[in-house]
């Protein structure tokens, strides 16, 4: 059926689209809850700081 090169060439593309796979998965899932969470986070720090500056004044 298959030749032992021809078994390597499909391990090796099943590998490569495997990988494919979780990096755009990674890509489109992970990094943009990252940018989100660090938006917020910039954002409550700006807040935190405008709320302290007028209890200061």
């Amino acid at each position: 059926m298959f030749e032992f090169d021809q078994y390597l060439g499909f391990i090796v593309f099943i590998i490569i689209l495997l990988i494919g796979f979780w990096i755009m998965l990674f890509l489109t899932a992970i990094i943009p809850y990252w940018i989100g969470g660090t938006v917020k986070e910039m954002l409550d720090e700006r807040k935190e700081k405008k709320r302290m500056e007028r209890e200061e004044a």
